[in-house]
């Protein structure tokens, strides 16, 4: 699976993605997790990674210090700066979490992502945790929050490849069917992968996502 086809599903996508945070159990998890967030975030310049629609970055702007919300979609972009924000306090780029390229002049001392890790290849974890750290330096906050597997809402997994990640097929609204990696680690297999690269590694989990907070070496 390519950089293109995932971004591709995702720009298909963008109008209707919000939907899924209407399901009653699941908006009432997605809060809770918002919430956390946004006090783990509470003053600090945050380098969002694919921000979306923006429905996390609504959240935790109302604490943070600055935010600069990424996406690698220009579609999700202009959805996502549709929200209300604090004055001054949110901007948006376009940018890839495989290959940063950000503006040499902002300074971050934390990194948030929702939704990302999952596509995120096991043999991917060190490039793109370097990534975050060239941009938040040693010290920074790096905080995750993605899915958990939950009964009778979960796409199936299509396959396993030889490396242990998983795909799903996803249906998008024009009827076309793609193959999307989407990973659900356990805490055991995040721990040890972030162990050799952060400090103060906590994982906490609700029904429908997990949130991982950790301090970069």
């Amino acid at each position: 699976m390519t950089t293109e086809v995932l971004a591709n599903y995702y720009a298909l996508c963008a109008e209707n993605y919000d939907e899924k945070y209407q399901e009653p159990d699941l908006e009432e998890d997605a809060y809770a997790a918002a919430e956390h967030v946004s006090a783990a975030l509470a003053g600090r310049e945050v380098l969002e990674l694919g921000c979306g629609t923006g429905y996390w970055t609504q959240h935790f702007a109302e604490t943070a210090n600055a935010v600069l919300a990424t996406d690698i979609n220009e579609v999700m972009l202009e959805i996502a700066q549709d929200h209300d924000y604090p004055d001054g306090k949110v901007e948006f780029a376009i940018a890839d979490w495989r290959n940063l390229s950000l503006p040499n002049d902002r300074q971050f001392n934390a990194c948030f992502a929702a939704g990302v890790w999952s596509h995120v290849r096991r043999d991917e974890y060190s490039m793109v945790l370097a990534n975050i750290k060239k941009a938040i330096g040693s010290g920074g906050l790096l905080v995750l929050i993605d899915d958990n597997v939950v009964e009778d809402f979960t796409a199936p997994t299509a396959r396993t490849d030889s490396d242990g990640n998983t795909y799903q097929i996803r249906e998008t609204p024009d009827g076309s069917r793609l193959e999307i990696i989407k990973n659900f680690p356990t805490d055991s297999y995040l721990k040890k992968k972030f162990s050799a690269v952060a400090r103060d590694i906590r994982l906490s989990r609700n029904e429908f996502f997990w949130m991982l907070t950790c301090v970069l070496k």
